[in-house]
């Protein structure tokens, strides 16, 4: 049996990268018994909705002007992040530290 540690991990992974099939199925089973795990993956699923639907907005904040950002350092922060959604990772070794 998998333990919530390891669903844990699997979830995460799952955010970047389709799990294989023997992996989906132990967290499916997993997640058909256990109520905390199901919980975390709401949770994780939530956050990640509202990190899409935010990311292109405004950042404000109460008492302060509406803040932008640097469109040079936007643009470097999308390269950086579609380099880590690559299947190879920036150094082409599926790694992606530097």
């Amino acid at each position: 049996m998998m333990t919530c540690a390891e669903a844990a991990r699997l979830m995460s992974n799952r955010l970047n990268h389709p799990l294989g099939i023997r992996a989906r199925l132990a967290l499916r089973l997993h997640l058909m018994l256990c109520v905390g795990c199901r919980r975390y993956a709401r949770q994780l699923m939530f956050i990640r909705e509202w990190l899409r639907s935010s990311a292109n907005r405004d950042l404000h904040c109460e008492g302060y002007e509406t803040m932008h950002l640097d469109p040079i350092a936007r643009d470097r922060i999308l390269s950086h992040l579609r380099e880590l959604r690559s299947c190879d990772g920036p150094n082409g070794n599926g790694r992606h530290d530097r």
